[in-house]
């Protein structure tokens, strides 16, 4: 069976840990028996695989997080990328064509879409094999997952199907009601609305004609941004007639907020922390290489990062995103496919970062207008590409690159290079990228 999986997020609600780059779908949560850790999205998939082991994941996603999928994820998961942000219905509407046209699957195919970080078990994604099931042999046009709630939750959506059988035609949907409403739609039947679903793959295909103008991948990839920014609820969910719903009973969070998080953390702290004894309900995440003391707190979340500092209330924590949208700078930090960086230090005509590159793995391939750079190598050994010359480098080696050089860094083993940029108008879009030239290997 295909599996999307859909990866968004603007980095708001779990900041400072999450940024524009750093989604929260990307940080390392979850410990592993070996003592390494696990992101939502690499937990995710590897219960896909564990679950459903001819299971078919293609991820879609933005442009933006593309390098940290690529290096958190092996190369059997596929990515779908957006050229920008249209909404869910343009974005399953691509992968679906990408589906269809790139890796030749069958309209007749089902495919189920579900979030890239839910926190389930296993289970949940049998049941979402036999949502996938019910969708292939025509149980309806549209097959919705609904979760069996646990209380009259205010933040979801409800499904009210018509009865409460494990498979049921869809009545009606209801938006994020107050909890007595919630209360009379529980004793109805009503369940929460995960967001998950499925279908035959000619399905949205044909809804992706109708309402973006074509189900051909590449033409839907040719202005993409001039295409319908519509939510794939509104411009399909709502208006299909033939729509059913599968119930859900096991374990299901939607760790969308702080506090919510702390609650599947197995321990009150990650990194450098330390609690007195008058610690209470407070979890504390230092990803700084500084250490935390806290002494006597209750029902606090503490939060370090190179992006700031967060200390808020635990029941405050969910109301923190229009405070962070008014915290403006660069990302400080990020994952990529070669690695990653952390910004170290900002002064008006500097920038200094801390480079890490795996094994293996290097940059692309550029030159910059406005800035030169210099770098210090750290530790590991690889090779610098300058101009078309391919130099060896070493621990202690110092790359000077003046304003307008074409250069590049390879990691023959993991690096770590400290990188000082220097300019008058320093930013990501002083970036001219070049297909690599024929070079000579000077020793």
């Amino acid at each position: 069976m295909h599996i999307v999986l859909l990866s968004g997020g603007s980095g708001k609600r779990l900041w400072p840990l999450s940024n524009d780059i750093r989604s929260k779908q990307f940080i390392p949560f979850f410990r592993q028996a070996d003592g390494t850790r696990l992101s939502m999205v690499q937990r995710v998939c590897g219960q896909i695989r564990r679950a459903i082991p001819t299971a078919d994941i293609t991820v879609a996603t933005s442009k933006a997080q593309v390098s940290a999928l690529r290096n958190q994820l092996d190369e059997t998961v596929d990515i779908c990328v957006e050229p920008c942000r249209r909404d869910t219905f343009p974005a399953i509407a691509l992968a679906s064509a990408y589906l269809h046209d790139v890796k030749g699957v069958s309209r007749d195919e089902a495919v189920a879409v579900c979030s890239v970080d839910p926190y389930v078990e296993e289970d949940y994604f049998q049941s979402v094999q036999r949502l996938a099931e019910y969708a292939a042999d025509g149980t309806a046009a549209l097959m919705l997952m609904g979760i069996e709630p646990t209380y009259p939750s205010e933040k979801y959506g409800y499904i009210l199907p018509r009865d409460k059988a494990s498979v049921s035609p869809v009545v009606s949907f209801r938006e994020k009601p107050d909890a007595s409403a919630a209360e009379r739609y529980i004793a109805r039947g009503a369940l929460w609305n995960s967001g998950v679903f499925a279908y035959r793959l000619g399905y949205v295909l044909d809804r992706g004609r109708d309402l973006l103008g074509t189900s051909r991948y590449d033409e839907m990839l040719s202005n993409y941004a001039g295409r319908t920014k519509i939510s794939f609820d509104y411009a399909v969910v709502e208006r299909e007639k033939d729509i059913a719903v599968f119930r859900y009973a096991g374990a299901w969070k939607d760790l969308g907020t702080w506090n919510t998080l702390t609650e599947i953390m197995e321990e009150p702290t990650l990194g450098a922390v330390t609690m007195d004894d008058g610690c209470r309900n407070t979890h504390v995440v230092n990803e700084m290489d500084v250490p935390i003391l806290l002494m006597g707190t209750q029902d606090l979340i503490v939060a370090a990062s190179p992006e700031g500092l967060l200390v808020a209330d635990k029941t405050a924590s969910s109301r923190m995103k229009p405070y962070v949208e008014q915290i403006t700078g660069p990302v400080m930090f990020a994952e990529k496919s070669w690695g990653g960086f952390r910004v170290i230090d900002v002064e008006e005509d500097s920038l200094t970062i801390k480079v890490t590159l795996n094994k293996g793995h290097g940059m692309n391939y550029h030159s910059h207008a406005y800035r030169r750079e210099i770098w210090t190598v750290v530790s590991g050994r690889g090779t610098v590409l300058l101009d078309g010359k391919e130099h060896p480098v070493v621990p202690g080696d110092v790359i000077h690159i003046p304003i307008g050089m074409k250069h590049k860094i390879c990691a023959k083993e993991r690096m770590v290079v400290i990188e000082v940029q220097i300019g008058t108008d320093i930013s990501n879009a002083d970036k001219i990228k070049w297909p690599e030239e024929d070079r000579g290997t000077v020793q």
